[in-house]
């Protein structure tokens, strides 16, 4: 495998240190298994779904955790089967499953039906995120208004 040394582009860039652990990730994904099969939605215009096949898994089987921007999904099943299996084609073996999250997006729930996990995910961007309108004044009948960390409206006012 192809090891890619960001140490430069980093020497000069401030606060990009998530992008450099995003990129070890991705890296590592080659060699994750692809159990359990999943599907990602997109639901709305902020909304999402991710749906995983979890036959023969009860929901206290299941646990899902969030942690720095990464949703962890893992499932143990407890429990042996009280009668002989004579062939195993469901699987039934322990697995976690990483997902990285992009910034501001929450896990608003999951659910358990006919087999498949169902997890909900929202992004809900901070107000002080948001675009805001700015109102500009003007006119000779309005007062100037004093403008924020304006030199001239303090040479002004001296």
């Amino acid at each position: 495998m192809t090891t890619i040394d960001f140490a430069p582009l980093f020497r000069t860039a401030i606060g990009f240190d998530r992008l450099a652990r995003l990129v070890d990730s991705a890296a590592s994904v080659q060699d994750a298994s692809s159990y359990p099969p999943y599907n990602i939605e997109k639901t709305g215009e902020d909304s999402y779904r991710l749906t995983m096949a979890v036959a023969g898994f009860r929901p206290e089987d299941l646990d899902l955790t969030v942690k720095d921007n990464t949703l962890v999904v893992s499932g143990r099943v407890s429990g042996e089967p009280k009668t002989e299996i004579l062939y195993r084609g469901i699987a039934g073996r322990a697995f976690e499953r990483r997902f990285v999250l992009a910034d501001h997006i929450v896990v608003e729930g999951a659910d358990v039906q006919h087999g498949l996990l169902h997890v909900g995910l929202k992004r809900i961007v901070p107000e002080a995120l948001k675009p805001r309108k700015i109102v500009i004044g003007g006119g000779e009948t309005a007062a100037p208004a004093s403008i924020a960390n304006d030199s001239q409206n303090a040479a002004r006012a001296a």
